[in-house]
């Protein structure tokens, strides 16, 4: 499994690289924010490539480092709501976009969990995101107007041990602007 894994982040990484001549013409920009200071920490260009699926190429900076969980969410808004009697930042995003009603987090690859459910995005030991992601589900025209969403911590691809691949709080959202 760890093989098949890194074969596909590697493939996925050549895919991406060059994709990402082509977003300055058909790509939407992101700009994303820190949901606690509401600072710019950068852009996500977000691109089809050619009918195999979505390229999220980041430039960020002043993340943790390390894997965090990366997510297209339901709702085109990055503001805070209550839950539970408890403000959550990025809360109006709603929960991962899920237009098949799957109720189920899973691989990035697979039609059996929520589409939003993307490739982890790694940050170094600078705090920099530059390394772009594949999602081979998506399509752009889809996901246009919905939250991109990055978590504090990783994501294991499952519900199990902890809902939703324990990426825990939201950190930075940015919205896909509409064509």
């Amino acid at each position: 499994m760890k093989n098949q894994l890194i074969a596909l982040l590697a493939g996925s990484i050549s895919l991406a690289l060059s994709a990402t001549s082509l977003a300055g013409e058909t790509g939407k920009t992101v700009t994303i924010n820190d949901l606690k200071s509401g600072q710019s920490i950068g852009t996500i260009v977000v691109s089809n490539y050619d009918d195999d699926g979505v390229v999220f190429a980041p430039n960020l900076t002043g993340l943790t480092p390390g894997i965090h969980g990366f997510h297209i969410h339901q709702n085109g808004d990055c503001s805070a709501a209550m839950k539970d009697g408890e403000e959550v930042l990025g809360g109006a995003a709603g929960g991962h976009y899920d237009p098949e009603n799957t109720n189920k987090h899973s691989v990035p690859w697979s039609e059996d969990g929520h589409e939003g459910d993307l490739p982890t995005l790694y940050v170094d030991i600078e705090g920099k995101a530059d390394l772009p992601v594949f999602a081979p589900e998506l399509e752009l025209e889809d996901i246009e107007g919905r939250a991109i969403m990055i978590h504090a911590n990783g994501d294991n691809y499952a519900d199990s041990p902890k809902p939703l691949g324990g990426g825990g709080e939201r950190v930075a959202c940015g919205v896909i602007p509409k064509s």
